[in-house]
Formats: C-alpha cells, structure tokens, sequence
C-alpha cells in the first residue's frame, strides 16, 4: 500500500484556512501541512520539496519554473482566487501539473471598501486623530481634514473595482475621471466617468487610485517624474500592485510633498521588512496588504480549497482547472 499523499499549505497568514472549512475528508485520505508564516530560500524548500499537492494563498510565494523543477513529487497544485500573478502556468503544464483555483469570492467588494477606508483616513487625517483621543489629548494644532466633495477622483484603471470606487467617489459629489492605456471614452462613459489622458489625470485629481493589473507597459508607471506633476494636496492610494508605483521614487516624492499623502496596502516586499522606510513618514496611511481580506472571502477560500483537495485524492474530475497550453 503507498504512502499516503503529503499535502502542504502555504502562507496562510490569518490562520484560516483550517478553522473556516472542514478539512475531514481530505485528513482522512492525506497528511495536511498549513504553514502561516511566510517561508523563503532553504525553509521553502524543506517545506515542499516532498509534496503531492500544495495549496497556496493568494500569489504569496512565486511558483516559477525554477522551484517548480526542484519539486519532483508534485502532482497537484490549488490557488486562492481567480488570478495568480507568481504562478508560471506554461511550466506546470509542461510537467502535467493540473493546476485549480478556489473560485469566485467577494474579494473585490473588499478591496474597494478598503480602498476608500484608506482614502478617508488620509483625508480626515484619522491615524492622528486616533491617536490624540487615546493619548487624552484633544488638537494637535497640526493640518486639519480635507472635504472631498467637489474634488476629482482619478481612476487609473478601471474594472469592476475601479468602477466600484468611483460610483462611491460620485455619491460623495466628486467628478471622477479616468485612464488606462485602452480606454475610450465610451467605455468610461458606461461606468460614470469621464476619459482623460495620464497627464491630465495625476496633475488636476485630488485622489489618484491605482486599480490596474501590471503589464510590461505599466510596470512603474507612476515614476519620479509622474509623481512629481501631482498635486500637493494629492491623496495616493495604491490597493492594486506596488508594481505600479515605483516605491524608491514615492518615499522622496512624499518627503518633497507631490503627493501630499499616500495610502498603500500594497508593496514591493511582504511582509514589510523591519525599519519600512515609508512607515516613518507623517504623511501616509498603510496596511499590510489586506483590501481583501475579510472572513467571507477567506471561507471561499477554505471551503474551495478543501472541495479541490478532496476531488483529486477521490480521483474525481480536477475542480475548476486553469486552461493551460503546454
């Protein structure tokens, strides 16, 4: 009788995926490991490197070709989400790696009300005002909170987030305008806004928020001499990708203060390093990258993962399998 599979999970940060789904029938037919700190280099390794299957939270870990050649008993592979952005999909199809994903969730429901919870704490300037009441103090003395009405909100990208953001941008009384490198503007029109080209958008928007998925073309775009034509009451927000913006040339933007304010839950490195240089600056807002975390999300997760798992050690049908072409 054969071993039984050895299954691994992967940068479970929030410590979910086992109390949000039952994991019964796959414990009966595998060995489950969940790791919920993030692993690199040699731990990485020592974790998977005997694994039948390995499940993974959001594109946490990138699964290149390179890893994926040194994982001679993978057979199997789940993703969280609908897209994984560090999956090489051409080398697990050259292996006949079926590859699922957790299917639809409410995630970009999420990220858009995370993103105007980040928009508001900077222009209400609430991280200070948090802090003054819970040190018993009343006024700083410091800037007061800005009044978006009336302003422009600047969508870079606008998909089913975008378009979310905005039609909240909207019932506030802001005029909200957009770019991206294929808009027209019918296409803006049909969400609420109006087409504008890059220029125009980060020099006149009081809030800029990024909410495209990065391409070779768009990689950095938002670069010294972007950051430097915005506005010096500008608000930044970034729940996108921090590919987006490069963030050397965001931390002496914000010292030279075009954008006024940044508001990120998303960056080059995560988990943040010890001593972020960004966290040390009075004028931004940052949270560790968790636009879509929430626990209805993180249950579809648990409960598609564990519905993959379950089929493939039944032998059953691969569940929601990403169209690969070798």
């Amino acid at each position: 009788m054969s071993a039984r599979p050895r299954i691994v999970v992967l940068d479970d940060y929030e410590q979910a995926m086992r109390r949000l789904a039952d994991w019964s029938a796959v414990d009966a037919r595998a060995d489950v490991m969940v790791h919920h700190e993030k692993l690199f280099g040699d731990a990485l390794l020592a974790a998977i490197s005997d694994a039948d299957a390995i499940g993974v939270v959001r594109d946490r870990t990138p699964l290149k070709a390179d890893l994926l050649a040194r994982l001679p008993n993978l057979r199997y592979l789940v993703f969280t989400g609908a897209r994984n952005t560090q999956l090489d999909a051409k080398a697990f199809a050259a292996r006949g790696i079926p590859v699922s994903n957790t299917g639809k969730d409410p995630g970009k429901d999420s990220t858009a009300e995370h993103t105007w919870a980040l928009i508001l704490a900077a222009a209400k300037r609430l991280e200070t005002q948090f802090a003054l009441v819970r040190q018993g103090r009343w006024r700083d003395g410091g800037p007061l909170g800005g009044i978006l009405k009336g302003e422009r909100l600047g969508l870079i990208g606008f998909g089913e987030i975008g378009q979310r953001v905005g039609r909240v941008g909207a019932a506030f009384g802001m005029e909200v305008v957009t770019w991206s490198p294929h808009m027209t503007p019918e296409r803006a029109a049909t969400g609420g806004a109006t087409a504008v080209g890059l220029d125009e958008l980060l020099a006149t928007s009081r809030v800029v928020s990024l909410h495209l998925v990065p391409s070779e073309t768009t990689r950095k775009l938002l670069d010294t001499a972007r950051l430097a034509t915005m506005r010096p009451d500008a608000i930044l927000a970034n729940t996108s990708r921090s590919a987006l913006v490069d963030m050397n040339a965001l931390e002496a933007a914000l010292r030279a203060g075009r954008p006024g304010f940044a508001a990120l839950d998303v960056y080059d490195e995560e988990p943040l390093p010890s001593g972020f240089r960004l966290a040390k600056l009075p004028n931004v807002v940052l949270t560790p990258h968790t636009g879509f975390v929430a626990e209805a999300v993180f249950e579809t997760f648990a409960r598609g993962m564990v519905e993959c798992f379950a089929a493939w050690l039944e032998g059953r049908p691969v569940v929601r399998p990403l169209a690969t072409e070798s």
